[in-house]
């Protein structure tokens, strides 16, 4: 069971329902009762903070002797941290696994004052994320090696995963935007715009821009439900999207990303499955690591490198609040519209 635990821990993926049915009793309606009072967080957010905490309880369980969590110390929480470390984790995974624990205390500390009048939070600030060297390369892929990916799936005849490529190159949307897609796009008119842009030499030129709109799209947001917005998506992506439903054939979901079980049913992907496309098959044609958010980061990358779009472009295509947070992946500053990705 300890290996088990491990492993899973390791993937930072959830601890099973029996696995977390072996923690301690009170740990476990604590970390119920502070759930539940969590309404701020997003469901992607809870989800994160639920994983968190059944990993640290079950380490509890595994190492303190499934002590209380009012009874825990600092020093036995370094030496969670420490093994976090040599489970070949990210600075960062790490650092979210220790702000969840802080955040789990802090709820004691306000909620449960009288209860455990001696209890303070054992997570300090000046606790330093033990450093693993574990950093992924972040290497937006070139317009070329788009065309690489697509070109080879093509080949396959992957014609779901090269539909989800270019959709989410295009729009540079998050894959939990990419699973809400709805197959009724396919009938929608494009929107042809006029634009002024730059040439490679700097000077003002006319272009025709041509793209999609998709219906409204639940968004990450600091609120619950998130916020709502349409993306832009050109025709190369259009034309995969039909494709794929073409082969893909009559069923009754109405998503365009889909699985299909082993009953014959159809239903939409979940994240993972995007997860699994990008570990697997992408990376192994690229010969080096893809995941999800790299399509994203590529497309604003490329947009203002290669294709001398402003970052503003880039900004609104991604659906960015501030040009700050784009500039996370660019670093050019001008002002034009989105639909200039689409030339």
């Amino acid at each position: 069971m300890r290996l088990l635990s491990e492993e899973i821990a390791k993937r930072s993926n959830e601890i099973t329902d029996e696995m977390w049915s072996q923690v301690n009793k009170f740990n476990r309606d604590m970390v119920a009762d502070y759930l539940s009072n969590q309404t701020h967080l997003s469901p992607k957010s809870l989800i994160g903070y639920t994983s968190a905490l059944k990993i640290y309880f079950w380490w509890v369980h595994e190492n303190l002797r499934d002590k209380n969590c009012t009874e825990i110390k600092k020093k036995e929480f370094l030496r969670y941290l420490n093994w976090l470390a040599s489970r070949d984790m990210s600075s960062s995974a790490m650092k979210f696994k220790k702000s969840s624990v802080s955040a789990f205390n802090k709820f004691i500390e306000s909620y449960f004052e009288d209860d455990y009048p001696n209890f303070r939070n054992y997570v300090t600030s000046e606790m330093q994320i033990p450093q693993t060297g574990k950093v992924h390369e972040k290497k937006p892929l070139t317009p070329e090696q788009i065309k690489f990916l697509c070109d080879e799936l093509k080949k396959r005849e992957e014609w779901e995963k090269l539909a989800y490529v270019l959709f989410s190159y295009s729009t540079g949307c998050r894959r939990a935007e990419a699973r809400q897609l709805l197959k009724e796009v396919v009938d929608y008119e494009p929107i042809v715009k006029t634009v002024i842009v730059l040439d490679e030499n700097g000077k003002e030129i006319e272009a025709k821009s041509k793209s999609y709109k998709t219906h409204e799209i639940r968004c990450k947001g600091r609120s619950k439900v998130g916020k709502r917005r349409c993306f832009l998506f050109g025709q190369d992506a259009m034309d995969a999207i039909k494709k794929w439903l073409e082969v893909r054939g009559e069923d009754d979901c109405p998503y365009v990303f889909v699985i299909k079980q082993k009953d014959g049913t159809v239903r939409q992907v979940g994240e993972d499955t995007f997860n699994g496309w990008c570990q697997g098959l992408f990376t192994k044609i690229m010969n080096q690591r893809i995941h999800p958010h790299l399509l994203r980061s590529s497309r604003a990358t490329n947009l203002v490198v290669y294709d001398h779009r402003d970052l503003e472009t880039a900004q609104k295509l991604l659906g960015h609040e501030s040009s700050e947070t784009t500039k996370i992946y660019v670093v050019k500053d001008d002002e034009k519209d989105a639909f200039e990705a689409f030339i």
